[in-house]
């Protein structure tokens, strides 16, 4: 939807400096309107409640308005999301929360424009709050161990839904890093899950994955598509191939692709999201005589980086020649148009947020995962952004701030995202063992370390974190191949069943050989693809 909010008669202002100054000027609350291109209930507040005269004036006059769009401002998101889009949120000139809703129908609305307006008049600031994420304490450090990787696979099993598959029993999300992590500790639930989706939140007309659904058996389906699922789901059957052999899921991560590189691509990178159709309750031939929804073309770094990944994954699995020229082509933009040094864009604009950490850990995820399938110069981008990272945004207590603590509202406020700390850990893991520094270990280690005290009340939610937990504690299974990328013995290497491996390409050693790195040193060099996979078969025995 439009950033303006132009479908509504609210004088909506940029988030920035100005609309706070200008309430604390006028002594009136800021009302922050938090929503998504692809969200069709953002278009319907717009039309049903922003665009009804008396209710724009009432805001106009008494607030000083201001649309954020949660995409292009991932900080604000996260510091103002009420759980859903859109989110209304009421702040004090400060920012801190007086109140907030998510979607509003016009007649519940006016009650809150009302009864905000009339709690600010009576206690100005003090009628704000700040999120207890947000107040200034520590996260809840501890031991990294394998407790961690212990009680996140026990969440597994115990938040499964064995009727449905997925895990919870209300909305199905796709949950793909869960995915992921139980495909080595509960492989069942994992690919029970991944057949739900492929049965569920596949568009079967026009391609690509659903949100999630509403329904416990996946029924009712938001059918918006996000760049964001739809990569990591890409990733997610792309691992279930690799480790079953199995077309069911070879077959839907191709579709992916499709449609990926035949809707979201931009002629450059990959745009963030499409909208939902208004024809979904159509047949199927109704449906493909409409025209597909539009997209929005924003090429964001963390998405596309995150794309890169799994289209790198899918190509080192399958020799995939349309998911290595995609991924190619990204990693130029992110490389060419929004890296700069150690520093990441969020998008290709001047006014675009820069240094946030999760634009970060997915440039140097992608990155690293190229240095590993490629044959081409891209660990020192990986190792610019992480080290840039590193400097800025991991602060004393080891975990890492999710941008520069700077800006308007509670921007200025550190915030320490445990799923990106875990998604930057996971890929330093990966630099550790492709540069053979031991720093990129003891950072991650840090990273989790700084976390570890909560890990009996994580969820599944957060198995990114497991994953980098278990790396960190137990080595990963790493090959060394003194050989160049794309040779037979280093494919090989990178179709050992195992998605959370790391294969370094042109390693120091006899050439034509690959090796193990073991706690004690390496193994005994193989010069075979097949005395590779014997090599491998011994060492998880």
């Amino acid at each position: 939807m439009d950033e303006s909010g132009d479908a509504t008669r609210v004088e909506w202002r940029e988030w920035g400096a100005a609309a706070f100054e200008e309430a604390a000027e006028r002594d009136v609350p800021v009302l922050v309107s938090l929503v998504a291109s692809w969200s069709d209930w953002c278009r319907q507040m717009d039309e049903r409640t922003f665009a009804e005269p008396r209710i724009a004036a009432n805001v106009n006059d008494d607030f000083v308005p201001v649309r954020v769009d949660a995409d292009r401002h991932p900080r604000v998101r996260e510091r103002y999301n009420m759980g859903g889009f859109p989110s209304t949120v009421f702040v004090t000139p400060s920012g801190d929360h007086i109140a907030g809703a998510t979607f509003l129908e016009p007649e519940g609305f006016r009650g809150i424009l009302q009864r905000v307006r009339e709690t600010y008049d009576e206690r100005g600031e003090d009628a704000g709050s700040v999120p207890r994420a947000l107040a200034g304490g520590e996260p809840p450090a501890g031991t990294v161990d394998a407790d961690i990787e212990r009680l996140l696979a026990g969440q597994l099993g115990e938040q499964y839904d064995a009727d449905y598959a997925g895990w919870g029993t209300d909305e199905k999300f796709p949950l793909p890093a869960t995915i992921e992590f139980a495909l080595k500790r509960e492989r069942d639930q994992a690919l029970r899950t991944l057949d739900a989706i492929r049965r569920n939140l596949t568009d079967d007309v026009d391609g690509g994955f659903f949100r999630f659904a509403h329904g416990r058996d996946w029924s009712d389906v938001q059918r918006e598509k996000v760049l964001a699922e739809n990569a990591s789901l890409l990733r997610a059957f792309a691992s279930a191939y690799l480790h079953t052999g199995s077309e069911e899921y070879r077959e839907p991560a191709e579709h992916t692709i499709e449609y990926a590189t035949g809707t979201l691509w931009t002629g450059e990178a990959f745009g963030g999201s499409q909208v939902a159709g208004e024809y979904f309750d159509a047949s199927a031939d109704e449906r493909a005589s409409h025209e597909e929804p539009p997209v929005d073309e924003t090429a964001y770094a963390d998405v596309n980086a995150l794309a890169a990944d799994a289209l790198l994954s899918f190509a080192a699995y399958t020799d995939d020649d349309t998911a290595t020229r995609y991924a190619e082509r990204t990693l130029d933009y992110l490389r060419e148009t929004l890296v700069d040094g150690g520093t990441v864009r969020h998008f290709d604009d001047e006014r675009a947020p820069t240094g946030l950490l999760a634009d970060r850990a997915r440039v140097v995820q992608a990155f690293a995962t190229a240095a590993q399938v490629l044959d081409g110069d891209y660990l020192d981008t990986a190792v610019a952004v992480a080290d840039a990272a590193i400097d800025d945004l991991q602060d004393a207590t080891g975990a890492f701030q999710d941008g520069p603590a700077e800006g308007a509202g509670l921007l200025d406020r550190p915030l320490r995202p445990i799923d990106d700390t875990a998604v930057m850990a996971n890929a330093l893991v990966d630099l550790h063992y492709l540069t053979r520094e031991s720093r990129y270990h003891e950072v991650a280690s840090d990273a989790v370390g700084a976390f570890a005290g909560a890990a009996e009340r994580m969820g599944v939610q957060v198995a990114t974190y497991g994953t980098a937990a278990s790396r960190i504690v137990d080595r990963p299974l790493v090959v060394e191949v003194a050989d160049e990328a794309g040779s037979d013995l280093h494919r090989a290497a990178l179709r050992m069943a195992d998605h959370e491996k790391v294969v370094v390409p042109d390693a120091d050693g006899e050439p034509g050989t690959a090796w193990l790195v073991e706690a004690d040193g390496t193994s005994e060099g193989v010069d075979s693809p097949e005395a590779l996979a014997d090599l491998v078969a011994q060492s998880t025995q």
